[in-house]
């Protein structure tokens, strides 16, 4: 397997090229096309006691096309790839809408971990569009640049998120020099978790990856921080899970392993729905 289409989302007021770097790798390692995602959605007037406060006119609109055609030059100057593998993208939407659309010629989706501010006009709300796109996402955490995948840690749970992420991930699974598969488990669940790992790794082995299972007990540790150390100890600086196996509404209020990593994870973070 490979990527073929690289898609990274752009913020329209982004300085930083963190996952641009990310994303062009991955698509100069895959010989595959990047494509640029940016957008933005006009805002409803504000209106207070029957009387209009504010109000986005044609002149910030313009302003706002002409700052989008702006960050395409200089999306274009950061990516070193053949011009015709490097495609941009941009419309007046909401922005998560705008991705999870465009999803459709994309194998990967690379993002920015963090969210500026709350403001779905102008801002990606990054888990949703995990939810709506079925694209495997990379989530590239503020500060990281690069990333090799040359050690990954796959976080296993049986469910249908982490069989997709899996599979999706193949194509840097193959490649990587030292996979481990790890499951938490309560201390009665350990002999049917050694099972369902050493599965995953024969999977995977007849795909060329080499791999390592290791089963853990959940300890008073939340699950989210201790697989964050574990691929830290491994020296790994991927990181494969499924995502939202709970409602996101349910990983919210009472916590849950994606949520855990979005929020700590000082790696890249690949995730399927």
């Amino acid at each position: 397997m490979n990527f073929a289409n690289v898609m990274v989302y752009v913020d329209p007021e982004q300085q930083e090229e963190g996952q641009i770097r990310v994303a062009e790798a991955i698509a100069a390692r895959f010989e595959a096309s990047i494509i640029g995602i940016s957008a933005f959605a006009i805002e409803p007037p504000f209106v207070a006691e029957g009387v209009v406060i504010e109000e986005i006119t044609a002149v910030d609109i313009k302003r706002m096309r002409a700052e989008l055609a702006a960050k395409e030059q200089w999306f274009r100057k950061i990516v070193s790839l053949a011009k015709e593998k490097v495609e941009w993208r941009w419309s007046v939407e909401y922005p998560t809408v705008f991705l999870a659309a465009q999803a459709r010629a994309a194998d990967i989706v690379v993002m920015k971990r963090k969210q500026l501010k709350e403001d779905y006009y102008h801002y990606l709300d990054s888990a949703e569009a995990m939810l709506r796109m079925g694209r495997p996402i990379l989530s590239v955490p503020d500060g990281v640049t690069e990333l090799s995948a040359d050690r990954i840690v796959v976080g296993w749970k049986d469910t249908r998120e982490a069989r997709l992420a899996v599979r999706d991930a193949l194509p840097f699974l193959a490649r990587a020099s030292q996979v481990t598969i790890v499951e938490l488990c309560t201390s009665d669940q350990q002999d049917a978790a050694r099972l369902r790992v050493h599965d995953v790794a024969k999977y995977l082995e007849r795909h060329g990856a080499h791999c390592q299972c290791e089963v853990r007990v959940h300890t008073a540790e939340p699950d989210a921080r201790y697989l964050i150390r574990f691929a830290r100890d491994e020296g790994a600086d991927l990181i494969v899970t499924g995502g939202y196996g709970h409602s996101r509404l349910g990983e919210w209020m009472f916590g849950g392993m994606t949520r855990g990593l979005l929020q700590e994870a000082s790696i890249c973070l690949m995730m399927s729905h």
